[in-house]
């Protein structure tokens, strides 16, 4: 089953902070016909008692409801999902988690989005996003935006930099995002890990076996230096 999978590519990796999308925090359908079907909240099953875990859904249906999720090694201080969906067909939210890290004065913002497929939704969608860091986040707080942006054209890289002072990980490393779609043979630059009070020293891009029999998309990972 892809879930399981999941957590024993996750074990693998060992990484500080995860951010999930299309997390399913609860499915009674898969749930009554897979027999080995996690008791708990997917986001609490990948965290494996290992890591601190906040879920935000997004989208609620008669059998279940899914949205994003964060995992991470270090306290998760506060977690809050804010509605960013522009059409009730496609629900998206921005699920924003502040983590304290260990020898570090300063406290960590993690954001984890899903933007929707569409470009006037997505610009929306931008101009909430910027809202809200600018209105709810101290200028010189490091911050680590993270998951699918769906941005085909790659708008968010001039716009996130230009308002919030934000580097995209792969770009400062190659000059461009990683391809991240289809997790098979990636060509699209979907995904992106947007920082800022961080050094990016390096990135890799998880994709073929056995990561394309979990997603559609790759899984991205970048190594980052509070600076």
């Amino acid at each position: 089953m892809k879930i399981h999978e999941l957590r024993d590519c996750l074990r693998q990796l060992d990484p500080d902070v995860v951010f999930l999308q299309e997390v399913q925090g609860l499915h009674m359908g898969h749930a009554r016909n897979h027999a080995n079907w996690p008791s708990e909240p997917q986001h609490e099953f990948l965290a494996d008692k290992r890591l601190a875990a906040a879920y935000g859904s997004n989208a609620a249906y008669d059998h279940g409801h899914h949205g994003n999720a964060v995992l991470s090694r270090f306290d998760i201080l506060s977690a809050a999902n804010h509605d960013v969906t522009e059409h009730h067909l496609e629900r998206r939210g921005l699920l924003h988690c502040v983590i304290k890290m260990p020898q570090h004065a300063q406290s960590v913002h993690c954001i984890c989005v899903h933007l929707s497929l569409t470009k006037q939704q997505r610009q929306r969608q931008f101009s909430t996003l910027i809202k809200f860091i600018k209105q709810r986040i101290p200028a010189n707080a490091p911050i680590i935006i993270a998951g699918d942006f769906n941005d085909w054209n790659n708008h968010a890289n001039t716009l996130l930099a230009q308002q919030l002072g934000l580097t995209e990980a792969f770009t400062s490393l190659t000059g461009n995002p990683a391809r991240s779609f289809p997790s098979k043979l990636p060509v699209l630059r979907l995904d992106r890990i947007y920082v800022r009070g961080f050094a990016v020293a390096g990135g890799e891009v998880h994709c073929g076996k056995p990561w394309s029999s979990i997603s559609d998309h790759a899984a991205l990972t970048a190594e980052l230096h509070l600076s």
